[in-house]
């Protein structure tokens, strides 16, 4: 089935209340709750919108959210192949654009050239075997905000990388994930919805393996 991710923003502070072990847990357990409404599949809240936020009920309903991102399935393949086709490009981009997407995605899911990147925050729910065998991506507030506003900067620029993805990077015969320069510039789109509503609120960015 391959590796699956779901990404959530959560309350920094509300983690914070629980020592590091224990944060994982709490946001799973808040995750997965009867209450929250997000696994009544009799009410069709389990029916992710694409491109949208679910927004819990319950006693957490106010600490976190999940989005779904568009096209993926849940899949984290769509992820880990934007940052291959990056690096396909990469090199024949304009050199400001170059060093805010390698910012932006060396934040978020590339590994970089040397494939020894992290994407996880010590300070959000620790390190150990739990963190790194159930998460993906874990970042704090104030990584969040440095994401957020390299996006800002990226988002009125992208649109000239266009001829160099096409050339470059594009495999539209072969199908697969990310093909085309339109759905590379989506998943980066839902990125920074991400980032966006995250640091609006002083959030944490957190992807899950599911």
């Amino acid at each position: 089935m391959g590796l699956s991710i779901e990404v959530l923003i959560a309350d920094a502070a509300w983690l914070g209340e629980v020592p590091l072990p224990e944060r994982l847990s709490r946001l799973r357990d808040a995750w997965y709750a009867d209450e929250t409404g997000l696994w009544d599949l009799d009410a069709g809240a389990a029916q992710s919108v694409e491109g949208d936020w679910q927004w819990p009920q319950g006693p957490d309903s106010a600490y976190f959210g999940v989005y779904a991102f568009r096209r993926t399935l849940g899949s984290y393949k769509p992820h880990f192949w934007a940052g291959e086709r990056w690096e396909d490009v990469r090199d024949h981009a304009d050199p400001v654009l170059r060093a805010a997407l390698d910012a932006l995605l060396l934040g978020l899911i590339w590994c970089g050239p040397d494939g020894e990147d992290e994407h996880t925050d010590p300070g959000v729910f620790g390190d150990g075997p739990a963190v790194s065998n159930g998460v993906l991506l874990a970042r704090a507030p104030d990584s969040v905000r440095r994401l957020a506003a390299t996006w800002e900067r990226l988002r009125p620029r992208l649109g000239g990388l266009r001829a160099a993805f096409t050339a470059h990077a594009a495999t539209p015969q072969e199908g697969g994930w990310i093909s085309s320069f339109d759905e590379f510039t989506d998943l980066l789109e839902d990125w920074g919805r991400v980032l966006t509503e995250a640091d609006r609120r002083g959030w944490c960015v957190v992807g899950l393996k599911d």
